[in-house]
């Protein structure tokens, strides 16, 4: 099971859902909230043999089964890449393709898992405590997929229930989102996500020190705890996570280049966002206001932004991995050369 089904957050949230009746909830939010934890924690509750109004059980058969990701009354729908990355097995005929290299796994939900989990909605239950499907990111479903999905979301046979959980839920097809009752992701508080983020990267064996690079791994990830994990797993420290706006203005990548291209893109982002925030007179979310360069107007900001959203579009697919980064380089620097006065 997933570290972030522990949070204090999350375990709210799920008391509240278990609380109320439906066959099918949307849990929406950003990124980093945790949405996957808190899917398969429902689940697991719906399954369990002895659930208490928390959840379950954790000890019974069937809480043994899901984490050893072989529970027969529950299916996990996830993009390939996703299901290798958490442990969850792919189906024979799929793990076989990408054995005998035919394909690489795949970066959306298929059309075809989909259509066996429409078979097993049809099945009674193995071990009578009905079926679950969970399905995340959902906004990973193509519009085959998501209409493969529809009917039986809206009739599912026997006791089947659903929970979709969706970092963009906007994606969703509207006919999609109307068959789920909608949860919205509640955020932690600060010292609460600290709080959390101090033990998981204890648990990890990461250096933490007096507790300060906590906040720092809050900060970059925009108070999101499982965003800010990862940037604890990448080693962040607050004096790199400080130099870095100068940095890139003068065009050093230097302190970037040892992360994937997907990050070093997010990071100039979040650099871009804060200095539209100070350029409109607001302050900035992701640094500290000390360690940013001079903003640029308004217009060059935006111009800026949006094709760094051009940018993450493709980012995971580059023509050339290279020649995009040097891209990034020469438009970060000139647009951060172009102070209110310049520009």
């Amino acid at each position: 099971m997933n570290a972030a089904v522990d949070a204090p957050w999350l375990q709210r949230q799920r008391q509240r859902l278990l609380a109320q009746r439906g066959h099918a909830w949307l849990l929406q939010g950003p990124s980093g909230l945790g949405q996957y934890a808190l899917g398969l924690s429902l689940a697991q509750a719906w399954l369990c043999e002895q659930p208490t109004a928390a959840g379950a059980c954790g000890v019974c058969d069937s809480c043994h089964l899901i984490a050893s990701r072989s529970h027969p009354d529950l299916v996990v729908l996830m993009p390939e890449t996703e299901m290798l990355s958490r442990g969850w097995p792919l189906g024979e005929s799929a793990q076989k393709d990408i054995d005998d290299k035919k394909r690489k796994p795949s970066k959306e939900i298929r059309v075809e898992a989909m259509r066996d989990m429409v078979g097993f909605a049809q099945r009674t239950s193995a071990r009578g405590r009905g079926t679950a499907v969970l399905v995340y990111p959902a906004e990973r479903m193509n519009t085959v997929t998501a209409n493969a999905l529809l009917k039986t979301l809206e009739e599912p046979a026997g006791d089947t229930r659903f929970v979709l959980a969706s970092e963009s839920v906007h994606q969703l097809l509207p006919t999609i989102r109307s068959r789920c009752q909608t949860h919205v992701m509640g955020w932690p508080s600060d010292e609460e996500a600290i709080d959390w983020l101090l033990a998981q990267a204890e648990a990890a064996g990461i250096k933490v020190g007096d507790g300060s690079p906590a906040r720092v791994w809050l900060q970059a990830a925009g108070g999101r705890p499982e965003d800010a994990l990862d940037w604890a797993r990448a080693g962040l420290t607050a004096q790199r996570w400080s130099e870095l706006p100068q940095s890139l203005a003068r065009g050093d990548w230097t302190l970037v280049s040892d992360w994937p291209a997907s990050q070093q893109l997010a990071v100039l982002q979040k650099l871009c966002h804060d200095l539209m925030s100070v350029a409109g007179g607001g302050a900035p979310r992701f640094f500290d206001a000390a360690s940013l360069p001079p903003a640029p107007r308004w217009g060059v900001l935006a111009r800026w932004s949006k094709a760094l959203l051009d940018d993450a579009r493709t980012v995971e697919h580059p023509y050339n991995a290279g020649l995009m980064q040097e891209a990034w380089v020469a438009a970060t620097r000139q647009v951060l050369s172009r102070t209110p006065q310049r520009a």
